[in-house]
């Protein structure tokens, strides 16, 4: 099976999901979606998987699949929880880091600049995933970075889609700056404070957030 053809139909659901197309409780009639995007039932199956890990989607067996849209209070809690997680990650990766892995992350940032000047919020946040699983790694911590990665595949939606606020990108872009400078000075409690930040998604931008998933809810 394709497995990216499944991302790519999860993603689209995703968007009908934010956009209010699917509201909360709505069941997902396979058999109209997989005519919709012209494919067979089982990569859609395996969309709907993928949407179940990261809580968009209830599947119930022999009833199907469900949308549900987390409240705000269980959205902040699991962003808080993440945020702290990262900030662990960024603390000891501070300490632990290879040379290699700063280049690393400084080749992700050049790259999240290139979807910045593009206009392009989905390869910006592929290249932002790409540089938090870099720093997950660096902690070394295996334990902390399957724990943090898991945290962030649940959150993924809800990351990508804040990153379609206007000015949100460009100031995502200054605060990995932050952090790669934070990393590359050994800075630990630094390194900790600006992921920690970085990740709550902090005043105005996280409230429009929450008023985008509330206004879809009441549609």
């Amino acid at each position: 099976m394709d497995l990216r053809l499944a991302d790519n139909i999860a993603q689209e659901l995703e968007e009908l999901i934010f956009d209010g197309t699917f509201s909360d409780g709505d069941r997902l009639d396979e058999v109209k979606l997989a005519e919709q995007f012209g494919v067979s039932r089982t990569p859609l199956r395996e969309a709907f998987q993928r949407l179940a890990l990261s809580g968009l989607v209830d599947l119930i067996p022999r009833r199907g699949a469900f949308v549900r849209q987390p409240g705000p209070v269980e959205l902040m809690e699991m962003f808080e929880v993440m945020a702290e997680l990262e900030a662990v990650c960024g603390r000891l990766a501070a300490m632990r880091i290879s040379e290699e892995a700063l280049e690393d992350l400084t080749d992700a940032n050049a790259r999240c600049q290139q979807a910045v000047d593009a206009g392009d919020p989905d390869t910006y946040y592929l290249e932002n995933e790409r540089f938090h699983r870099i720093i997950y790694k660096q902690s070394g911590n295996s334990f902390l970075e399957q724990e943090a990665s898991k945290l962030h595949r649940r959150l993924k939606p809800f990351r990508r889609q804040q990153l379609r606020f206007r000015g949100r990108m460009a100031q995502s872009m200054s605060e990995h700056q932050d952090i790669v400078r934070a990393l590359e000075d050994g800075l630990a409690d630094d390194t900790a404070n600006a992921l920690r930040s970085h990740v709550a998604v902090q005043g105005e931008k996280f409230h429009n957030l929450m008023a985008s998933l509330k206004n879809t809810a009441e549609r």
